[in-house]
Parts: structure tokens; C-alpha cells; sequence
């Protein structure tokens, strides 16, 4: 059989390059070279392309891999059956790619940016399109869908960072009108907790607002549940499925990126503690968000479940997940029985086929 050309995108500008850098470690060291022919793709956080001329992946986690000799500037080409062009000693030549995986994070990599880039250039590539990866991005436009679909979620207020200046206690007086504290602030459009806050007060909410802003015009404020963080991975297209239930015990005030990535005192149970007919009823809604964003490929969907009385809520839908050697879609996969490189093969399998 002929080998299928995969290009692997990583890096990028958002804050979540770091995370990118180590998600496509893994995945490309999962990659089998029998049935691949590999074209990895970083982008440096300046937005540099380079075709990564090495084969030893673990030189991506502390950026050295952007050093390489035998590196080249490389892009895709929009243009039509081009595919990736590369530029060497003054010369360009290209490559066909049957499908690219955006192992990325964040702006320009899951926000129907590149998305739209891989349409016009006619190549498949894993995850949801332009719209889906556009609103998943943006949570305040997710809590619409949501909202809309009846998916019970926490109340929520949009507030935006440039009335904080003029209007900072209008901003602070509306979300206190509103919620009682703690509250969560979030920037509306980026991913792994980057500029996630717990206000305790109000002079707490002050600088979470203001380090929200730092990093999108739109903030989002959420009231506080209490409960446990239960995640799910959801793979498919027209028949999406579900795996098991995993829940996420931060060990720190809330699992933010420092927990996700930086610390150790995060610890994951898979199978999550719930009942059984409660995590029948979240794997349920979470094929239901699933459809309802219209998601292709794979998304991670993300609940709280209460402790006092076990109701489920939504927080939130991730159409390109970590995939870190701890991140958590790989390893709810890994429990429903589909091995890591089975799971890869499973994707660009559906990004061919949607």
C-alpha cells in the first residue's frame, strides 16, 4: 500500500506553543514510518514556517528543533494540488500532503484560521472545520450553542477588556450584581487555562479582569460550581462515540496551566469517581454538545459534576485537545481500548474521510 504524506503542524504564536511543542512530540513519535511519510511542519512563536529537517522529536519541547541544519522555510500552499512548498538554496519545491494533523493550540491553529487555509488548499486535515473551530474557540459564542441546545451550564456575563479603563467598577459592579464570590474570569478565546483566574473578592476580580484582558477583548465570568471536573473525549463524524469519563483532581485551588503542565499535583482518575448512570448521562450530553457544534474529527468536552446533588454541568468544548504523553483525550481513549497510535490512525482516518 502507498504510504499516506502527513504534514504535522506545531508550535504557533498563541501563549499554548509550549503545549503545542510537546503534543507533537508525542504524536509524532507514535507515528509509524511504515504506513507515513512525515512532514513535520513547526511554527516558530515569530510565525516562521520551518520543515523540520531532524527526526529526533524530543529535541521540540524546549524549542532546539527550530535549530537544525537541515531545516528549510516551508508553507502550504492554498493554491490547489500544490501542497507543501519548500524553499532551499533559492529553489522551491513541493511535496503532496494527503492530510495534515494541526497539532495546535490556540490563535491561528484552532480557530478556523489554519482551518480555513487547508480548505482552500483541498488537503484533509483532523478536526472540525472553519465555523465549528471558530465558535469552539471563542466560549462566550460556545455558551450560545450551548445555551440554545438546553445543555444545563454555569451563568455566565461577557464583559469587554477595553471598557476596563474608563469603566472598571461598572464592569466590577455588574459581575458582582450578578454573581456571588468566587467567580471565574476567563479570556473568551484562548485554551489550557492561559489567563484563567478564581476571584475571591474584589479586588482579586480587578486583576483577573485585567489579566484576562491581557490576552482577548472578550472576557468571560462564570459563577463558581463546586464540584468535580469530569472530561470526556469524543471522537467520530457522522456517528460520533464517547469514551469513559475521566475526572481531573487539580490538587491545587483550580486546575489551571501550572497544574496542567508545570506542577505534579494534578491526578487524574479514569474511570471518574461517579456512579454509573451519572457518567451515562455525561457521556450522553457530551455527544450531544458534540453534534450540536457540529464537531468533526475529535473534541474534548468538559463537565462539572456537583457534589451535592450530582447535576451535571457543561464548561466547555476543546476541538484540538492536548495531545501531551499526560494529556487527557489520548488517555480516556487509551481506557475505552483504543491504543495511542491506533488513535492517530483512527483520526487521519476520519479527517480523510469528512
Amino acid at each position: 500500500m502507498r504510504k499516506i504524506s502527513v504534514c504535522v503542524l506545531f508550535g504557533g504564536i498563541s501563549p499554548e506553543h509550549p503545549v503545542s511543542l510537546r503534543s507533537a512530540e508525542s504524536v509524532l513519535n507514535q507515528m509509524d514510518p511504515e504506513k507515513y511519510n512525515l512532514f513535520p511542519v513547526g511554527i516558530t512563536r515569530e510565525g516562521k514556517w520551518l520543515l523540520y529537517g531532524g527526526t529526533d522529536y524530543s529535541l521540540l519541547p524546549d524549542g532546539s528543533w527550530e535549530r537544525h541544519p537541515d531545516n528549510c522555510e516551508a508553507t502550504i500552499s492554498p493554491i490547489r494540488g500544490q501542497g507543501l512548498l519548500q524553499f532551499r538554496d533559492g529553489a522551491v519545491t513541493s511535496s503532496w500532503i494527503d492530510v495534515v494533523f494541526p497539532v495546535l493550540h490556540g490563535e491561528n491553529g484552532e480557530d478556523g484560521a489554519m482551518q480555513g487555509l487547508l480548505q482552500m488548499a483541498g488537503i484533509a486535515y483532523v478536526g472540525s472545520h472553519v465555523a465549528t473551530s471558530a465558535v469552539a474557540m471563542d466560549k462566550t459564542l460556545t455558551k450560545l450553542v450551548m445555551d440554545r441546545a438546553g445543555i444545563p451550564q454555569a451563568k455566565w456575563l461577557l464583559v469587554r477588556a477595553s471598557d476596563l479603563a474608563s469603566n472598571m467598577e461598572g464592569a466590577v459592579r455588574a459581575v458582582e450584581e450578578r454573581f456571588s464570590y468566587p467567580c471565574f474570569v476567563k479570556p473568551a478565546g484562548t485554551g489550557s487555562s492561559v489567563g484563567v483566574s478564581k476571584a475571591k473578592d474584589r479586588e482579586s476580580l480587578e486583576k483577573a479582569l485585567l489579566c484576562a484582558g491581557q490576552y482577548d477583548e472578550k472576557i468571560l465570568v462564570e459563577e463558581f460550581i463546586h464540584g468535580r471536573e469530569i472530561e470526556v473525549a469524543v471522537m467520530g463524524n457522522r456517528n460520533p462515540v464517547a469514551s469513559v469519563c475521566g475526572e481531573i483532581d487539580s490538587g491545587a485551588e483550580f486546575y489551571d496551566y501550572e497544574a496542567k503542565y508545570v506542577s505534579d499535583t494534578s491526578v487524574a482518575y479514569i474511570p471518574a469517581r461517579i456512579s454509573q448512570s451519572v457518567a451515562e448521562q455525561v457521556r450522553e450530553l457530551a455527544v450531544k454538545a458534540y453534534r450540536e457544534m457540529d464537531c468533526k474529527g475529535l473534541s474534548r468536552v468538559d463537565f462539572f459534576v456537583t457534589y451535592a446533588d450530582d447535576r451535571i454541568v457543561f464548561n466547555e468544548i476543546n476541538t484540538l485537545p492536548g495531545f501531551t504523553s499526560i494529556s487527557m483525550y489520548p488517555k480516556l481513549f487509551a481506557a475505552s481500548g483504543i491504543a495511542y497510535s491506533d488513535l492517530i490512525d483512527k483520526l487521519l482516518q476520519l479527517a480523510l474521510e469528512a
